[in-house]
């Protein structure tokens, strides 16, 4: 699971797994935009809902301004939302 996180040029911070990329596109799927809560927090909400759920988006390289690795925290987040098996926190308890 290659998992980053993209910046639109419109603000939205998308996290999704990548698919393909070349030189003017990139292809991703399973996509989340990050949204700040009430308590100073960052929450996640569905960034394309009206895409079918199998379907991959391709974004024209023109509309991103970065892409990166996600933050640990984000990743494990991310992989309880999409992937089928529980798994349990990277956090050792001391």
């Amino acid at each position: 699971m290659n998992v980053k996180v993209l910046r639109m040029n419109t603000g939205e911070e998308v996290v999704f797994t990548l698919v393909n990329e070349t030189d003017n596109t990139i292809e991703i799927e399973n996509t989340l935009v990050a949204m700040p809560s009430a308590q100073g927090q960052i929450g996640f909400g569905p960034w394309a809902p009206l895409v079918k759920n199998d379907e991959t988006i391709t974004i024209g390289k023109d509309f991103v301004v970065y892409v990166e690795d996600v933050q640990v925290d984000v990743l494990e987040q991310y992989k309880k939302i999409f992937s089928p098996i529980e798994t349990p926190s990277t956090k050792l308890i001391l």
